[in-house]
């Protein structure tokens, strides 16, 4: 069974590309893959999907911690014929943690930092999920401006660890003419096998925005181009020599994550109505099967199309995305908007992050600085900071109990917006994993969560905290 993680020494050098048309090639190939991204991201599984039509599930040790990563990979690679995980940022580039404050790295009260061998900047890098999950990693490059230099740079990637994992090397965006001057030079200089190269190509220039890739959804003939990708990987990667670098037995043996009670529940017995269109997005597959697992069945809909809720809910989740580029589609929407106002301050259990926060606030700045209305639950005006606010890793705690936390208690978190608000709260407070600061942030109460950190809710109890509520509410 190919196993393999897809990584590069830095960012920028093609690794959804080369994933993508992997899995595309895998797929024609009759390989039956899986998808997984290391870390936090959202976008990158979204072109994992579209390629396999089913979701890609995050690998993420900060949020997860190793158990959870373990049981995620456990459950997603043995229903597949094979399984391939894309890196985050350069291999080695991970949390460096501050141990020395209260942020705790992991959700188990304790501090894995001071358990763990990684701890020195790689704590949840894609090495580390790598090493944790015994995945042969494929290292991508982007060999313009250097020839035998290349295998200086590959062979310190391989080496900086004693067993990096490392396994073989694509080269990105590389012609034909290169590939076959340096390529068994640099194989045999750095003695890591070079697998071939993916040329240049238009259809792997994905286009950007201010948190990343633009969504699968938006990019026109996606499928198209990545199999265009895929066909051309076919002729200029050696596959067969790949599969027998990467092919191994199963190496993770831990059970499926459970619920309390064992296993899932019989039959759902709430209804969580889940935004999800355009403008709502951000949602990890591991906090959706979370939530039903412990019992709920989840209505999806669109802020941005439909009239109204769903009939006959239970919770409402309003996760990240894009809202500020919808502002006067979500704005216009004023009978959705109404019914939500009128549910969440009726007491509807509701967990909004970060857009699904500032669709709750009472003015949205749009990204061509037009304000419009929202649906007014929280105060405050949601306006373009210019800038990155804030991002990377923390826990969130409170000093009373809530609807997904008790006094005292921490839940992982990361935290990613360009977006600020003039009220952003006050109940809960934040610690930042690198470097202990903190921050209050927020409104949380007995059935609301409302700030800009996304939760993971699947490994702990906050699914089945807001399950819970949810059938209070009744």
């Amino acid at each position: 069974m190919l196993k393999v993680m897809i990584t590069a020494a830095s960012s920028g050098s093609g690794k959804t590309a080369v994933t993508c048309g992997l899995l595309s090639l895998l797929k024609r190939k009759g390989y039956d893959p899986c998808a997984f991204k290391c870390g936090p991201d959202y976008i990158d599984p979204m072109f994992h999907r579209s390629v396999l039509g089913i979701p890609s599930s995050n690998l993420d040790v900060v949020l997860a911690g190793e158990e959870g990563v373990k049981e995620v990979f456990a459950r997603k690679s043995r229903e597949r014929g094979s399984a391939v995980c894309e890196g985050v940022m350069g291999y080695y580039d991970g949390v460096l943690c501050n141990a020395g404050s209260d942020a705790d790295c992991g959700m188990t009260g304790t501090d894995p930092v001071q358990q763990s061998v990684y701890s020195a900047g790689d704590f949840a890098s894609a090495y580390h999920v790598a090493d944790l999950l015994e995945l042969p990693a494929v290292l991508v490059v982007r060999p313009k401006g250097a020839a035998l230099t290349m295998a200086a740079v590959i062979k310190g990637v391989a080496q900086f660890r004693e067993d990096s994992h490392i396994c073989g090397v694509i080269f990105n965006d590389c012609s034909e003419s290169y590939y076959k001057m340096y390529g068994s030079a640099i194989e045999a200089a750095s003695g890591i096998p070079v697998l071939g190269y993916v040329p240049h190509m238009e259809e792997a220039n994905f286009e950007s925005r201010h948190l990343g890739l633009m969504t699968a959804e938006e990019i026109e003939n996606l499928a198209e181009r990545i199999d265009r990708i895929g066909r051309k990987m076919e002729e200029t990667i050696d596959l067969e020599r790949l599969l027998m670098l990467t092919d191994q037995a199963e190496t993770i043996e831990e059970g499926f994550p459970k619920t309390d009670s064992g296993e899932r529940a019989a039959a759902p017995d709430i209804r969580i109505a889940v935004a999800r269109d355009e403008a709502f997005n951000f949602i990890y597959a591991e906090t959706l099967t979370a939530l039903e697992d412990a019992g709920a069945e989840l209505m999806f809909f669109s802020p941005v199309h439909d009239a109204g809720l769903p009939e006959n809910i239970n919770g409402l989740y309003l996760p990240g995305g894009y809202p500020e580029l919808y502002g006067r589609q979500l704005s216009e929407n004023e009978s959705m908007r109404e019914q939500i106002q009128k549910a969440v301050t009726a007491g509807l259990p509701t967990i909004a992050e970060c857009g699904g926060f500032l669709y709750l606030s009472a003015q949205l700045e749009d990204a061509d600085g037009r304000s419009w209305p929202m649906a007014g639950v929280l105060p405050g005006r949601a306006r373009n900071a210019g800038k990155l606010v804030r991002f990377g890793y923390g826990t969130i705690s409170t000093e009373k109990d809530t609807m997904l936390l008790d006094a005292g208690e921490k839940a992982p978190v990361h935290e990613f917006h360009y977006w600020d608000t003039t009220a952003g709260g006050s109940d809960m407070t934040l610690t930042k994993l690198s470097n202990g600061k903190k921050w209050d942030f927020g409104y949380a109460g007995e059935t609301l969560y409302a700030g800009f950190p996304h939760l993971y809710l699947a490994g702990g109890k906050l699914a089945q905290r807001f399950v819970a509520a949810c059938r209070k509410f009744g």
